[in-house]
């Protein structure tokens, strides 16, 4: 089939790759001239493992183009991947939505498909079918909401492998259309009117950020009450009703999704006067993780002026270059605007990081620079390069070896007894943190 893919992030760019994969024909339009002169380049916009060589290898079946003419002209089915950003009341703006359909609908030469995958509140499929189809008395358009369940750094295997693929459709021809575009891919198909798909992609997102946000309330409990919150997490997972997934403790969800999609349910349950009380507190409960490790260093300084302070980690997650929601970005400007010296380290998130501070913070090559004559150190991204380091480059390198982990990145067992204090989320402290505390204070006396 010919099919146009709308927007070239990270939804946009993999459904469309793993569509040629299975031999479609495949158009990615965008309206960035720069990122599809990159994509047209084999350059790739965004870091996604296996993305490269599936680009390169599906060459003759997948281009890229910025003129949406052209894009659409002959399609028959288009996929709607672009942002729907969260506005400053929460809800989502769906702009870009509209406009993207409204091209669409003027430039393709027949019948056509319009798949929107962009995440859209409920009633949109339902309203888009009914402004635009009252209006072309030639041409007939089916709309399918069709959520993507994707994640970041697994994208392609969680496209090709999908646990479910969820059809919004209110025609028969519109689902057989659908199964048609996805013939080729492993097929566990829930069908259902568009209302119903709209809402399982915010019920879906938002259920997962309730539980990493119970679970980090459950961590702080532990922290309080001496007990381990990974071996609570452990009991409760082989229960299946609750399963294992998304019961890691932290410092808080970010990304694309999570935070945004939160906002977007909690937004639209007041907007029809029905009050979502657990979603407004996972909201909570995220923002104030965010920043538990400034919290828990307070316990250490007063101020972070003078101080050097060590960064690993600067993206949201591991296996992404994407910052939007990490909390580096609400952990950063506090020590910054407390007068602290930053020094940061991640593997793939850098540049990314240099466009917001480009010369504020110290870039690092590496965790050994990086911990250098730092006198606390903030772990917030469990990268495999962190996570397998050798923990006595802590005390080595370190002023003063604190290590606040927000990922519990090490066991407990791993950094006992190697001289230095270790403090991760809802487990014990290990360290001494009175003779540590002692030499901070003379160090700063003497200065």
């Amino acid at each position: 089939m010919k099919i146009t893919i709308t927007g070239t992030g990270y939804v946009g760019i993999v459904t469309g790759v793993c569509l040629a994969e299975i031999g479609h024909t495949v158009t990615c339009y965008d309206i960035d001239k720069t990122r599809i002169k990159k994509l047209q380049d084999r350059i790739m916009p965004i870091f996604e493992p296996g993305l490269e060589e599936m680009v390169i290898n599906n060459s003759e079946r997948l281009s890229f183009i910025s003129d949406y003419k052209e894009a659409y002209r002959d399609s028959e089915v288009v996929f709607i991947c672009v942002g729907t950003p969260e506005k400053k009341d929460g809800s989502a703006n769906l702009k870009y939505v509209y406009d993207a359909v409204q091209q669409v609908v003027e430039c393709v030469k027949s019948d056509c498909t319009i798949v929107i995958k962009s995440t859209v509140p409920v009633g949109t499929g339902d309203n888009l079918d009914r402004v635009i189809n009252q209006k072309n008395d030639t041409k007939r358009f089916e709309i399918v909401n069709n959520p993507e369940f994707l994640s970041q750094g697994t994208a392609i295997n969680d496209t090709m492998n999908a646990s479910r693929i969820v059809l919004g459709v209110n025609s028969a021809k519109a689902e057989r259309i659908l199964r048609n575009v996805y013939d080729g891919f492993r097929q566990k198909y829930v069908v259902t009117d568009r209302r119903s798909a709209e809402m399982i992609k915010y019920a879906s997102n938002d259920f997962l950020a309730l539980k990493i946000s119970y679970i980090n309330e459950i961590a702080n409990l532990c922290d309080f009450i001496g007990a381990n919150v990974e071996d609570v997490a452990l009991g409760m997972g082989y229960d299946p009703r609750i399963g294992n997934r998304f019961l890691k403790a932290g410092i808080g969800y970010g990304g694309s999704c999570f935070p945004k999609d939160t906002k977007a349910l909690h937004w639209l349950a007041n907007f029809n006067d029905c009050e979502l009380k657990t979603i407004k507190a996972a909201i909570d409960v995220n923002e104030n993780q965010k920043i538990k490790l400034i919290k828990k260093a307070r316990k250490y300084y007063d101020s972070f002026r003078g101080l050097t302070v060590a960064i690993l980690g600067l993206t949201f997650k591991p296996g992404t270059d994407d910052l939007r929601e990490a909390p580096s970005l609400q952990n950063i400007p506090i020590l910054l605007e407390d007068g602290a010296r930053v020094k940061v380290f991640d593997p793939i998130g850098m540049d990314n990081f240099k466009k917001i501070y480009p010369s504020e913070i110290e870039y690092c090559n590496c965790i050994e620079e990086t911990l250098e004559d730092a006198d606390i150190c903030f772990i917030l991204t469990e990268w495999p390069e962190i996570v397998t380091m050798d923990v006595s480059k802590f005390p080595f390198y370190m002023r003063n070896p604190i290590v606040l982990d927000g990922r519990n990145c090490f066991s407990l067992e791993a950094v006992e007894g190697k001289n230095f204090i270790y403090e991760s989320i809802g487990r014990r402290v290990v360290g001494q943190s009175t003779q540590i505390k002692e030499s901070i204070l003379k160090s700063e006396k003497a200065g």
